[in-house]
């Protein structure tokens, strides 16, 4: 297939980009590599990408370039569009509103008109967990009402669900949205917690945990999104029509349009994961605890048996060990002074004995 990613030089852009291409696709990038953390980790995610799979075409344009979105629509005729650019980040949101009525409205509302004006078979666009906002009941359900989001970042995710339903309705854009549920793995980005963590105890500086680390996250490894992603590029929604246009189930419409958790579906507390980090960091971590922030959500656990039931897969790679993954990969690329992977030799053992 002819598959468009936007968010290429991203997190799960790149290693979606990565697997797409091993898998024989052909993939085309979209990316404006800004500023929010350091371009020089994007930079370098794409020459890691193109190390392991090879070269492929990647637009370094904006989602507010209309014109320009439009442009690559045309040129590129996509069958598949993987949309994952986005404004990250919920406290960021408190500083810069701005920046998500660009990126994740405007941006986005680019991105369905080109899938109006060419024809996608599928457009798999990134939602969050952010959406349930207010909700005390776990696990989330796609099936709970997500209608009191707490940062305005959550609510242009349940803005893009909402949009992406209109399109569905109006010209038939197969759509589905994914809400992921605390994505990490090697790559991520710096402003995540697993990065911010990992760099405070190894650098021996205070660690902040607010809400007194009582905060429980559904962390999900990096590589269980894409294979999500990947089961579901050759399942569009069908819809289901119907005289009554108001669905039973808001995961599911008369239109071809669909929601999916992904998520480990096995909430850990805040001092659980940094007891984690310590052991494969081979540090301990100094800790000093804060009131609750703005905009956080208390605690997230997804239901994921929608996704297991369309795709045949859960999320499968437990905390403990996609954290050693991740510890690996951070002391490598950061290079910290002093540290070492303490437990890097017994995983090569064990991946060389399961490749036996």
């Amino acid at each position: 297939m002819n598959i468009l990613v936007t968010g290429a030089a991203g997190f799960i852009g790149a290693h979606c980009v990565l697997r797409l291409l091993c898998d024989g696709h052909r993939v085309c990038g979209l990316d404006n590599f800004n500023d929010y953390y350091d371009p020089r980790l994007k930079h370098d995610r794409i020459a890691w990408v193109k190390g392991q799979a090879g070269d492929f075409p990647l637009a370094r344009l904006d989602l507010t370039d209309a014109c320009a979105i439009d442009e690559l629509f045309q040129a590129k005729r996509p069958d598949v569009v993987i949309h994952l650019a986005a404004q990250a980040g919920v406290r960021y949101s408190l500083e810069n509103p701005r920046a998500y009525v660009d990126s994740n409205l405007s941006g986005f509302l680019n991105i369905l008109e080109s899938c109006r004006r060419h024809p996608v078979k599928h457009l798999i666009y990134a939602s969050s967990s952010s959406v349930y906002g207010a909700n005390s009941r776990t696990p989330y359900s796609e099936q709970d009402n997500v209608d009191h989001p707490l940062s305005l970042y959550a609510a242009s995710k349940k803005a893009n669900e909402l949009m992406a339903h209109s399109y569905s309705h109006l010209f038939g854009i197969p759509c589905t949205g994914l809400r992921f549920f605390t994505v990490y793995g090697p790559w991520g980005r710096p402003d995540m917690s697993p990065i911010q963590f990992a760099r405070a105890i190894a650098e021996g500086r205070v660690l902040r945990l607010f809400n007194h680390g009582e905060h429980q996250r559904d962390f999900t490894y990096i590589d269980d999104i894409v294979e999500s992603i990947v089961r579901l590029i050759e399942r569009p929604p069908q819809g289901t029509p119907a005289q009554n246009l108001e669905p039973s189930d808001p995961s599911t419409s008369h239109a071809p349009w669909r929601i999916y958790n992904i998520g480990g579906q096995h909430p850990v507390a805040l001092r659980t994961y940094v007891a984690l980090l310590e052991k494969h960091l081979g540090q301990a971590a100094r800790i000093e605890l804060l009131p609750l922030q703005p905009g956080d959500v208390l605690n997230t656990c997804a239901d994921a048996s929608d996704l297991a039931r369309a795709t045949g897969f859960r999320p499968r790679i437990e905390l403990d060990e996609g954290l050693g993954r991740f510890v690996d990969w951070f002391l490598d690329y950061y290079a910290l002074p002093g540290t070492q992977p303490p437990l890097a030799a017994e995983r090569a053992v064990e991946t060389q004995r399961r490749s036996l």
